[in-house]
Formats: structure tokens, sequence, C-alpha cells
């Protein structure tokens, strides 16, 4: 049994045997990434290797020259005698697991990830293994996820009032993925949609790559002809109380994640509303992932790692935290702006 098949390297995560590194945060000669999140996904390495479906967002996010080597999920591939293989994660479109096995020892490292349904990505699959790496950004039991009906009814019922009121809907969200979620969840015969350009550059993206989106226009295309009491636009947290927003006259705002759940968040994020929809796992969605690994030795990172590595030690699994700098939620939004 090989011990030691990853280690916290100052990169970041590192395969002595295999010589590469999982989300690497330095310049490293192989990187295995798991989505393109800003956090997980860095600009400067030499290669990069990551699921098919993540190809497109991971070359707009670390540049059109990159070299990028892809593999379908599930299929493996030897690297120094390791054999590498990547799974759906059910986070954003193209998010994997990595799967690395040698002499016996296999360990996964989850990325970020979700077990909640999500029509713009393939669904989360749990992988077997000795030791897994999870993340833990809402690794606290308070964090529980309501039904995602529920959540778009709200969206729809804010929208709607809004029109009544004759002000514009302006929704804060993640460009990548959470954007491309909400819109997906949308009720278009409400009014208009439209989207920010940082949401709209990887809207094609995910229109590309098959994934069914309603009709949403660019903001930088729409006519003067527009009524924004009407619309809803979709836009990253970075545009907030901006000079962009003075275009669509009164507004009001809101913002979508998983940090809404508590009150604190919403009223230091000054918005009107907030929709608590987050792809990242929850307490039960956490503990449920670990559990289907069946792994014996669990490293928790980014979030509340500290507090979830100590539920686990009390379970009786071997788990500790690790640091990373990776950030979750939080990364994904300081990550999307233009």
């Amino acid at each position: 049994m090989y011990e030691t098949l990853l280690q916290l390297a100052p990169q970041g995560l590192y395969c002595p045997p295999g010589d590469f590194f999982v989300d690497p945060w330095q310049p490293v000669p192989r990187a295995v990434v798991t989505h393109a999140h800003s956090d997980h996904a860095r600009p400067g390495m030499r290669a990069y290797l990551t699921v098919r479906e993540g190809e497109a967002t991971l070359r707009a996010r670390v540049g059109p020259d990159a070299s990028i080597q892809t593999l379908a999920y599930g299929e493996p591939l030897r690297v120094n005698g390791v054999e590498l293989s990547l799974y759906p994660a059910g986070h954003i479109l193209g998010a994997a697991q990595v799967r690395v096995a040698y002499r016996g020892e296999v360990w996964v490292v989850s990325g970020d990830y979700k077990t909640e349904a999500d029509p713009t990505c393939v669904p989360f699959e749990p992988v077997r293994c000795h030791t897994f790496v999870t993340e833990a950004t809402f690794g606290l039991p308070i964090y529980r996820w309501r039904p995602q009906a529920e959540v778009f009814a709200g969206i729809h019922r804010w929208w709607r009032a809004n029109q009544e009121a004759g002000r514009a809907s302006l929704l804060f969200a993640y460009a990548l993925g959470k954007a491309q979620r909400i819109l997906a969840g949308l009720d278009p015969s409400i009014g208009p949609i439209f989207c920010h350009g940082a949401v709209e550059r990887f809207n094609g993206v995910y229109r590309a790559a098959g994934v069914a989106l309603p009709p949403a226009a660019y903001t930088g295309a729409a006519g003067r002809e527009v009524d924004w009491s009407r619309a809803l636009i979709i836009a990253p947290p970075a545009a907030q109380a901006s000079a962009w927003t003075r275009r669509f006259g009164e507004v009001s705002t809101a913002f979508v994640s998983g940090w809404m759940r508590i009150r604190g968040a919403r009223r230091r994020r000054a918005v009107d509303r907030g929709f608590v929809l987050s792809d990242h796992a929850d307490w039960p969605g956490l503990l449920a992932a670990i559990a289907a690994t069946g792994a014996e030795r669990v490293w928790v990172t980014h979030g509340y790692s500290a507090v979830l590595a100590r539920w686990l030690a009390e379970q009786g699994l071997d788990a500790r935290a690790i640091a990373t700098r990776f950030e979750g939620e939080q990364g994904a939004a300081m990550g999307e702006e233009g």
C-alpha cells in the first residue's frame, strides 16, 4: 500500500509517483484541473489535464493558447505508472473529481461538488476510495438547502413584484456556473432576461455544450427602447454599485448564494433580497458524499474544514483539515468581473 499518494507541497496538492499536481496555485509542469473557477484553475501551467466537458471553460480562464489535454468521464490515463481518471462532481459544467490509483491505493480529490440535481451539468458520482479529499465550504450543520423549486418560485415572485412596482430586477450571481443554473430555472414568460457581459461570455460556452438555456440578451446590445422595469438582469457580484447599474433606472437588487442562508451575510451584501442556492454541498450533502466513498481517511479543505474534520474524527474516521488556497463560493465570486 502506498501511504502518501498525495501530499501538500508549496505549489499545491502533489502526487509524487505520478509527478503531477491537482489544482495547483503556482506554475507547475503538469496540472490536473477539477474545474474552471479561478481558485482552482490558474494560468501559467505548462500543461493542463481536465475533463472533456470542461475544456472550453478552462480555456476561457487560462487562455486560448494553453496546452490542454482532455479525458472523458471515467476514462483512465496512465501517468508514470499512476492510473488517473476523472468523475462527475456536479458542481458546474465540466467539473470533475480526480481519482488517483497506485499499487492498490486509491485517493479521490473532490474539488468543489454538490449532490443536488442541476440541469446544467452531469450529476455528482460517488467514487470508492481509501482517502477522500473533500471541500467544506458549507461544512456547518446550519447549512441545509431548501428544495430548488421553492427558491425559483421566490425569485419569480420577487421579479413579478418588481414589475408591478415599476423597477428592474437586478440579480447578482457568480458568472460561471451559478448564473447559468439560475438562467436554466427561470420562467422566461414573466419578462425579458438580460445578462452582463461576464455572464454572457459563459452562456455561449454552455449553449455550445448543448445545455438548454432560455433566451437571454446581452445588456451591452440592448437598445434605448428596452423597458427595464419588466426585465430581470443577471450580473456578477463585482457589478454591484458600479456605474454599469445606472442605466436600468430604479432597481431592486438580490443575491443568489449559499451564504444568503445567514441574515448577516445578506446585510453585508447590501441587497434587497437574498436567495439561498449553492453549487456546493450542504451539511447533509457533505456527510452523504463522504460516507458513499467508503473512505477511511478524509482530508478536509477550504471552508469550515476544522469543524467538519472534528465531526468526522468523532465518528471514527482518520480525518484532518489541511490548508489550501481554495476559497469555495467566495473564491468564485472574486474571479468574475468585467
